[in-house]
């Protein structure tokens, strides 16, 4: 494999990460607006029987490691040369 290809696998993993982290934001930002609005669904974390304030918790929890790995993804991407 030539140096390019190497370099474009090497910071392509920043981008899949990137999405990774956009949308684990998204699809828990979701389900704690349900959860607001709807104290008795739980959607994804049902399966953790917290009640609503531990369920709320989570999905805070999870938003905000989506915020992290969205933005630690793409400053690495960044300071490789792969975004402006």
């Amino acid at each position: 494999m030539d140096q390019a290809c190497e370099g474009d696998l090497r910071t392509m993993k920043y981008d899949i990460l990137q999405i990774i982290g956009a949308a684990a934001m998204v699809v828990f930002t979701q389900g704690a607006i349900r959860l607001l609005v709807d104290h008795r669904n739980t959607g994804l974390l049902g399966w953790l029987g917290a009640g609503f304030g531990g369920t709320l918790a989570a999905h805070g929890l999870l938003v905000a490691v989506g915020v992290l790995l969205t933005g630690w993804s793409h400053t690495r991407a960044k300071a490789l040369g792969r975004r402006g």
